[in-house]
């Protein structure tokens, strides 16, 4: 459990939040929420004890652990189970079977154990990243944008796991399909305060904005009595009748509480500039395919954009999604196929690779303002304010920028662009919630067509119409939305796909056979080395469950007891395994 008591934290004259006060208790999975800058990274690293705060004080439990997941993925160490193992303090430096169980769980193989981490997607590298986490044994999660470095799949994958996490969590993102399907309660930091209610990110903005109204209301009225008395004072003070019930109202009027109106906050609110384009089909791919080295990374991809089209490209990191829509962007050179565009077509192109190439020397105002050569300063000023770079903020210059804020200057730079086809490659990265639905707005209106590199289900359910799915070995195209795409096909990995396409068995087994027996070798593998790292962890855990009944600990023995059982019911199901691997081997 935290206690956080009259926190304050400031840098200079700006005010991150002013003596806030909240809980996190036993279970709670807490989504934390706010504009870009409004400090929930700050709270974050001061609950870590990383950062000091101005005043307040906070209340740790000494045997509390918090565990966090940083966003920047380092690696130290030449293979995965190396990596994972350095977590542990000195006592524990050679019972690997703790690393070993959770990665195992997580989806690795006993090959996969000396591999280095390097090799690993995104997605995974997270996963050795959370082993590292779990084997410290936290009793709560710190996780800071964890969506931004995974996939759709290990995304899903990872919701599924907070949902069953048995402590505490404390999660920031910007997706907000993912925190509401996560969380039991939502915080939010809003106008220098913190404020906590039980429920998603809906309700917590519902309560916000009718307290808002309620607190709007009661200061219309407020000020609406003070003027009414006011006319009275103004009227019989300098009157012989009356003044002393109007000097007694004006002392009324000097300790009546005065309620100040609300800022308006601003949100990243705009629409992306259209030209007009006559032809129903604006791009044409043909056959294209695209490798780095001697294996393509995709092959012999095929479909039309239509004007109006809303394009979803979605997979497992590293399998090419953003090294297609550069190959469209004629930032890279296909292997073969070809690529049509019509005459008309006036392309933007959101991407790492753009936000790159900005003039670091630039002003924001410059930037915005060099892509279109007809733009005045005064309205390259108005995009920048739209993007949020209001005023002398817009005379930045970009080397001293975010990562968020460059992605907005790109973004601005595209609104000064008069464009027909858009290219966005992880738009919703290094935004907040509210930009986010900005954004997804944004898309939905736009007249031209976009394609779109995303791992957001909400902007993949709210805008397209198509998809390319990128799979293991070949990206295909699937005409329908995301939830068609889920119902029709899914998420299934590729080895549950090919077991369940039995028609294929029959149509060639010779051939199909030897594949399932060398799959089935590496199964048999695989599941005998599970079930000598479980015996192996019960042997610890038998000893564990004798010193605890030499130390008369009831608690460690009804623990050691339960887990012990766990863990023979799991080797019992390898088992059965097992035996019909043997059988299907023997057939």
């Amino acid at each position: 459990m935290i206690q956080v008591f009259g926190l304050s934290k400031s840098y200079g004259e700006r005010v991150l939040f002013s003596d806030v006060t909240f809980s996190i208790n036993k279970g709670e999975r807490v989504g934390l929420v706010g504009r870009n800058g409004s400090g929930k990274s700050t709270l974050f690293k001061i609950l870590l004890g990383e950062l000091s705060f101005d005043a307040g004080d906070m209340n740790i439990p000494k045997a509390y652990k918090l565990g966090t997941l940083k966003q920047h993925i380092e690696f130290t160490h030449d293979t995965v189970i190396s990596e994972c193992m350095s977590a542990l303090s000195k006592e524990f430096e050679y019972e690997t079977y703790r690393a070993e169980k959770l990665l195992f769980g997580l989806g690795f193989t006993q090959k996969d154990m000396e591999r280095s981490p390097g090799d690993f997607s995104g997605g995974y590298q997270i996963r050795i990243n959370l082993v590292k986490t779990l084997l410290q044994e936290p009793d709560c999660l710190l996780l800071d944008e964890p969506t931004n470095y995974l996939d759709i799949v290990s995304l899903r994958w990872l919701r599924d796991f907070l949902k069953s996490f048995a402590g505490e969590v404390v999660l920031i993102t910007h997706d907000k399909d993912f925190m509401n399907s996560v969380v039991t309660h939502t915080m939010g930091i809003s106008r220098k305060n913190v404020r906590k209610f039980k429920g998603d990110t809906n309700k917590f903005y519902e309560r916000i904005i009718e307290e808002e109204e309620i607190y709007e209301q009661t200061r219309i009225n407020q000020e609406k009595k003070i003027q009414h008395m006011m006319d009275y004072v103004d009227k019989f003070r300098a009157k012989a009748r009356g003044a002393s019930q109007a000097q007694s109202k004006l002392k009324m009027i000097e300790k009546m509480e005065r309620y100040d109106a609300l800022a308006n906050e601003k949100n990243l609110d705009f629409a992306f500039n259209y030209q007009q384009c006559p032809a129903k089909v604006i791009v044409r791919i043909d056959g294209l395919t695209f490798g780095y080295n001697e294996s393509n990374l995709f092959e012999n991809i095929s479909f039309v954009v239509e004007s109006t089209d809303r394009i979803g490209i979605i997979g497992k990191n590293g399998k090419g999604k953003s090294t297609f829509l550069n190959c469209l962007g004629d930032f890279l050179t296909p292997r073969s196929g070809e690529v049509w565009k019509h005459s008309s077509l006036s392309l933007g192109h959101f991407g790492q690779t753009n936000v790159d190439r900005l003039y670091a020397e630039n002003t924001i105002y410059q930037e915005v303002q060099s892509e279109n050569e007809d733009m005045t300063i005064a309205k390259a000023r108005s995009v920048c304010g739209t993007m949020l770079f209001s005023g002398d903020d817009a005379d930045k210059k970009i080397k001293v920028l975010s990562g968020g804020e460059r992605a907005r200057v790109l973004l601005g730079k595209i609104l000064a662009r008069r464009t027909n086809l858009l290219f966005l490659d992880e738009p919703t990265n290094h935004l907040d919630m509210e930009s986010v639905e900005s954004l997804i707005d944004a898309i939905k209106d736009y007249e031209g067509a976009c394609l779109v590199v995303t791992h957001s289900e909400e902007l993949l359910r709210k805008c397209v119409n198509k998809l390319v799915v990128f799979r293991e070995d070949h990206a295909e195209v699937f005409e329908g939305t995301y939830d068609e795409f889920l119902e029709k096909i899914g998420w299934d990995s590729e080895e549950e796909k090919v077991v369940s396409q039995k028609p294929v068995e029959i149509i060639a087994p010779v051939k199909k056979k030897k594949g399932n027996t060398q799959k089935l070798e590496v199964e048999e593998e695989e599941v005998t080395s599970k079930i000598e790292v479980l015996e192996n962890y019960v042997n610890v855990l038998n000893d564990g469950l004798v010193k605890a009944s030499q130390d008369g600990d009831h608690a460690k023995i009804v623990s050691a007891s339960k887990e012990i059982e766990e863990v023979n019911q799991k080797i019992e199901e390898l088992f059965l395994r097992l035996e019909e691997i043997h059988d299907l081997l023997a057939d």
